[in-house]
């Protein structure tokens, strides 16, 4: 019973997401209420029958520290990025780019290009919100655009993080757990790319012409303000510092993060001093988008309280009964609906049997597959909160096929390169 009751919950909470645009309900509120109100039923449902058992306590402790382990990554990362957006990074970019005089077309390329070899080194939602906010500012107003070329970069910066282990915490995972060397994720490079590069051409097709009108009118704001350029090397030191202390020395990524967001509250402090301008960082925390946060929060608990209620043991359980291949693309269907970081880690738990290019393939599939919905991955959450109201479920739903069909051209490249070819 109580099982059912945690799958209900969980699909009306999915409901109230994909309804937001209708209902203007912040996706945050069904999410949280979800993914708390599983965990209080199997509480209470464990209280009623006399016993809560160790597993209880364990899981709601591990899915703590899994949460705060991403909340604050985001949270840190978001705090950069209004930071460059206060000394106006993204303002003198937009400038350069605009007074180039580039088409709608020529950006949508451009963004989406930058978008997909960003997440390489950088994570993709990083990268997603980076290139979401300099097309914000290039462009508020023509939603044709901006629809398209958020689609462009949710699927460019997903499918580059799929073949780096840096790239996404999926391909971290699998990395990790010694199911591949570092350069063996390179070899999907190939059906990632032509993966997005199809999408990305079928999207061009509803792109408006010409430039944007902004580029009539805009003569100033195109200078970035002081301090601005450190900002931007102290963000790429926060990455590498991530990066590394998890890699070399298995502290968790979000050490490196707040490490570097130490560092900025230094060299703010000490910019304030000397030139007598204030870097507010703080106010820019208050800008972050407190709605994707408590999203996260809440659908990695509901996704852990189907897990714990036994609701993703099919994952493990196909490996033996179904074809790998099969199992691995459904595997990344999946990811679409299920946060893919429990979905990847069932499979890492499971450990079925698989050789060195299915392991690839699930890599692949969980990487790409969270693009088909928008909010299927962490880059895809983070855009719609920054393009609140323009990029929404339903905008990218009606695009949704052109991203299934760069999906099947990155499952034929990956059989082409490994099953037919054996390039790997």
């Amino acid at each position: 019973m109580i099982g059912l009751i945690g799958l209900l919950l969980f699909v009306l909470a999915y409901t109230l997401i994909a309804l937001e645009e209708k209902i203007h309900l912040p996706k945050s509120y069904p999410a949280l209420f979800a993914g708390t109100a599983i965990f209080v039923a199997v509480g209470i449902e464990h209280a009623i029958s006399g016993t809560i058992p160790d597993r209880f306590h364990a899981s709601i402790e591990h899915l703590i520290l899994e949460i705060a382990n991403i909340f604050f990554f985001l949270y840190v990362a978001m705090t950069f990025i209004e930071v460059l957006v206060e000394r106006n990074v993204f303002g003198a970019l937009r400038h350069r780019l605009i007074s180039r005089g580039y088409s709608y077309r020529r950006l949508f390329w451009l963004t989406g290009l930058l978008a997909f070899f960003i997440s390489t080194v950088a994570d993709n939602l990083t990268a997603a919100l980076v290139l979401a906010t300099i097309l914000v500012t290039i462009e508020r107003h023509n939603h044709a655009f901006l629809n398209a070329g958020a689609i462009n970069i949710v699927v460019a910066a997903n499918a580059g993080g799929a073949w780096s282990p840096f790239g996404d915490i999926t391909t971290l995972m699998v990395w990790s757990a010694g199911k591949g060397d570092f350069f063996d994720f390179f070899y999907l490079f190939p059906a990632a790319f032509l993966g997005w590069l199809i999408t990305a051409l079928l999207l061009v097709r509803v792109v408006p012409v010409g430039i944007p009108q902004a580029a009539q009118a805009d003569q100033e704001g195109g200078v970035m303000k002081p301090g601005g350029k450190m900002v931007v090397i102290l963000g790429f030191l926060t990455i590498a510092l991530s990066v590394i202390l998890h890699h070399f020395f298995h502290i968790p990524a979000i050490w490196g993060m707040m490490l570097g967001l130490s560092l900025l509250g230094f060299f703010a402090h000490q910019h304030k001093r000397r030139n007598n301008d204030d870097i507010r960082i703080f106010e820019g925390m208050s800008r972050i988008e407190n709605d994707t946060l408590l999203f996260f929060f809440g659908i990695m608990a509901a996704v852990g309280g189907l897990g714990y209620l036994g609701h993703l043991a099919f994952i493990s359980e196909a490996y033996y009964t179904l074809d790998p291949t099969f199992v691995n693309i459904l595997v990344g269907l999946v990811s679409a609906v299920i946060d893919n970081v429990p979905v990847m880690y069932a499979v890492l738990k499971a450990n079925p049997a698989l050789d060195h290019a299915q392991w690839m393939l699930v890599t692949l599939t969980v990487g790409i597959g969270g693009s088909l919905i928008s909010f299927g991955s962490a880059a895809g959450v983070g855009v719609m909160g920054k393009l609140s109201g323009i990029y929404t479920f339903s905008s990218h739903m009606r695009h949704a096929w052109a991203v299934l069909a760069g999906f099947v051209v990155s499952l034929a490249v990956w059989y082409l390169q490994f099953e037919l070819m054996n390039f790997y």
